[in-house]
C-alpha cells in the first residue's frame, strides 16, 4: 500500500513538475517545451547504476547536471533514497542549500563543498546503492526552492519540513541496482 501511494505521489510530481514548468515559445510557428530536468551520465531513467558508484564498486557519488530550474530558484536540495528497502524508504544522499548558480555536481563529491543531511546510516555523505535482496529503485530528486534553509544536519524528515511551501519545481532521475 505505501509503495503505491509513493508511486502515485511520484507520478504526480513528475507531471505536475513538468505542466508547470512547461512553457510554450512561438517561434516560425514552432512550439519549444522547457522543463526542469536532472541528467547523469552514470545512469539514464530507468537504467541500471554502475557498479563503481555502489557498495560493490568505490561506493562513490555519481556526477549530476540539471537544467531549466525554475525562475526565482534562490537553493536547491538533493535527496537520494531507496523505496524498496525491507524495512522502509531508505535514506543515502541529502544536500542542501546548493546555489542556484549551480549546475552540476561532480562525481565523488566530498560532503564538505555542501551542507548536508544525516542520511539512513547516520552519515553526511553519500552512501551508495547496496540492495539486500533484490533489485531496488534509487530516486535521485533535486528540488527548486525559492529560499535557502537554516538547518544544521538534519535527517530526511527535518528537511523535508522545512521545504514545505518553499517548493517551485522537482527533477527526478530513477535508477535501478541488484548485487551481483
Amino acid at each position: 500500500m505505501y509503495k503505491t501511494k509513493l508511486l502515485f505521489f511520484l507520478s504526480c510530481l513528475i507531471v505536475g513538475t513538468y505542466a508547470s514548468h512547461v512553457s510554450a515559445q512561438q517561434n516560425n510557428n514552432r512550439v519549444t517545451k522547457h522543463y526542469f530536468r536532472l541528467l547523469s551520465p552514470a545512469l539514464n531513467m530507468e537504467g541500471r547504476i554502475a557498479t563503481r558508484y555502489t557498495c560493490e564498486g568505490e561506493n562513490i557519488s555519481p556526477a549530476l547536471s540539471w537544467q531549466n530550474e525554475p525562475a526565482n530558484t534562490k537553493s536547491l536540495v538533493l535527496i537520494m533514497d531507496d523505496p524498496d528497502a525491507p524495512k522502509g524508504v531508505w535514506d543515502h544522499w541529502l544536500l542542501f542549500n546548493i546555489p542556484a548558480s549551480v549546475h552540476a555536481l561532480p562525481e565523488n563529491l566530498m560532503s564538505s563543498h555542501y551542507q548536508s543531511g544525516k542520511n539512513s546510516l547516520g552519515k553526511f555523505n553519500y552512501s551508495g546503492p547496496c540492495p539486500p535482496d533484490h533489485e531496488h529503485h534509487y530516486y535521485f530528486k533535486l528540488y527548486a526552492l525559492d529560499t535557502n534553509l537554516t538547518l544544521s544536519h538534519p535527517n530526511k524528515t527535518e528537511l523535508e519540513r522545512a521545504m514545505q511551501n518553499h517548493v517551485l519545481g522537482v527533477a527526478i532521475l530513477i535508477g535501478k541496482y541488484a548485487k551481483k
